[in-house]
């Protein structure tokens, strides 16, 4: 929209402005160098009171741009002088003419009646004159006095409304999560909620009461084209295509609904399907992983595609991003391939007994990027990826989950060793969750310093259970021993004294003082 400075002029001079050089000239179809209607035709807005109207075509002596600035130009100033309301259609050339209380102001080709669903010249040139008349009219309206105070009244009214939303929005906030939230997320996102919706009622209220007044109004409409502007000006090109920032946006989104959409899809997949199905938890886990991935890759090649982005010329943007895998995304990118090969190598799975370092527990999850495992004390430890690559790691469950334990057990000197063994295996044997097979087994181990020395070897089932197994043989071994009157031997130190005089410390320094006196 094009708006000038000056104050409201007479009409006599709005429609002389371009006297000497007429504001357009209309050539005859038959006589133009070029035809004036292009199906690639350029268009501009015609705005008045930031109020818009229709848009209109390029023509064989003028662009766009410059007639819907002329024409921009000519209702503004009619817009701003009371009582300019008579706009009439008559014929020139052939073609139709707008003129404005007799004089000219835009003659519509055919062109403009291309950018009006089909329509002839002629139709369109009505239809214009008429959307012409009612901005007028509303134009004079609220340039009245009444009108002003009516919206004054509506202002105030307005954004008194809004302060008492902007503080029940906080009070119902409050109402819905509580005064006193002990949750730290719940209340993140209550505060989240809040801002946005003040942030959306204060901007509709701005909105609201820039669009009563004209002057306001104007600038709201250029601020609002300014920010259409930025938001879908080009900024990515790439190969034939140019992107701006809310092609960028919708791209973005497109691919987050495809992540939600292929974790839905696996999710679903893995309680519907593969639950009911033969396989193991953990097999179940690799398929279901293995087709969200592939899911995913082909679904981004499809938005691309859709989009009309060429994959090739992702090359540069590629190797922009390796450069920045290269140097701050390098652990991400190992704990990513790290997850792929503990995918598709599975030297670990999903309910696998495990030891990493200090840590012992259940597999629960195998991620992308880390693993998570359940420890016997139901902690939550979640280990990078790549540790199972480049340390090593215990698998009790790997193949065969069936381990052995070695208890030691110290007797006394002088126990029967027959009794000592007996009382073992029936202890060992005692316990259901001791393997039969193999069998239980007893090993002299030697003589120690204060004990016979042996190991109790038994097998078990399930090695999340050796630390329970353990105490309980424990409990049993103890048992049987003292029921066999089997002793067991303890660390112990005697003190032996020689007979004689003994004198102390203090009978020792009593007789030298005695000796000196």
């Amino acid at each position: 929209m094009a708006q000038t400075d000056e104050s409201p002029r007479p009409l006599s001079d709005i429609g002389n402005d371009f006297s000497d050089t007429p504001p357009e000239v209309v050539v005859p179809e038959t006589l133009s160098p070029r035809p004036t209607f292009d199906p690639e035709t350029e268009s501009a807005r015609v705005i008045v009171d930031g109020i818009y109207l229709f848009e209109m075509a390029d023509t064989a002596q003028f662009p766009a741009e410059e007639r819907a600035a002329l024409m921009n130009d000519k209702l503004q100033q009619a817009a701003e002088s009371p009582g300019l309301e008579r706009i009439e259609v008559v014929m020139r050339n052939d073609l139709p003419t707008l003129l404005i209380d007799g004089a000219h102001l835009i003659t519509v080709t055919k062109s403009d009646a291309s950018l009006g669903a089909g329509v002839n010249p002629r139709e369109q040139a009505e239809r214009w004159a008429e959307q012409i008349r009612q901005v007028l009219r509303q134009a004079n309206q609220e340039r009245s006095d009444t009108f002003l105070r009516r919206a004054i009244l509506q202002v105030i009214l307005v954004v008194s409304l809004a302060c008492v939303l902007h503080w029940g929005i906080h009070r119902l906030s409050l109402y819905f999560c509580g005064v006193h939230s002990d949750s730290r997320i719940l209340e993140a996102w209550r505060g989240l909620v809040v801002w946005l919706g003040r942030i959306i009622l204060w901007s509709v209220t701005i909105f609201y009461v820039s669009d009563l007044f004209p002057t306001t109004r104007q600038w709201s409409y250029r601020l609002r084209q300014i920010i259409t502007n930025s938001i879908t000006a080009p900024i990515l090109p790439l190969d034939a295509n140019t992107y701006s920032l809310v092609d960028i946006l919708v791209l973005i989104a497109f691919l987050l609904a495809l992540v939600v959409g292929a974790n839905r899809l696996s999710q679903l997949l893995r309680v519907r399907v593969l639950a009911v199905s033969r396989l193991n938890r953990s097999a179940q886990d690799a398929i279901a992983t293995a087709i969200k991935y592939t899911l995913m890759v082909m679904g981004t090649v499809v938005i691309f595609n859709l989009w009309g982005l060429d994959i090739s010329s992702l090359t540069i943007l590629a190797g922009a991003l390796s450069v920045g895998i290269g140097f701050g995304l390098q652990d991400i990118a190992k704990n990513l391939g790290s997850g792929l090969v503990l995918l598709f190598e599975r030297p670990i799975q999903v309910g696998d007994f495990v030891e990493v370092g200090d840590s012992m527990g259940t597999v629960e999850r195998i991620g992308s990027r880390s693993t998570l495992i359940r420890t016997l004390d139901r902690v939550s430890i979640i280990v990078p990826n790549s540790r199972f690559l480049e340390s090593e790691v215990i698998n009790w469950s790997h193949d065969n989950p069936v381990s052995r334990l070695r208890l030691p057990v110290g007797v006394a000197y002088g126990s029967n060793l027959e009794d000592v063994k007996e009382a073992l295996l029936e202890a060992a044997q005692d316990h259901p969750q001791v393997l039969r097979i193999p069998p239980p087994r007893i090993l002299f181990k030697g003589f120690g310093d204060s004990s016979l020395d042996f190991q109790l070897l038994v097998w078990c089932g399930d090695p999340s259970q050796q630390q329970i197994l353990s105490s309980d043989l424990y409990f049993g071994i103890y048992e049987q021993l003292q029921r066999r009157a089997i002793e067991i031997p303890f660390p112990q130190r005697d003190l032996h004294l020689r007979s004689g005089s003994f004198l102390t410390q203090r009978d020792t320094q009593n007789g030298t003082i005695n000796h000196e006196s």
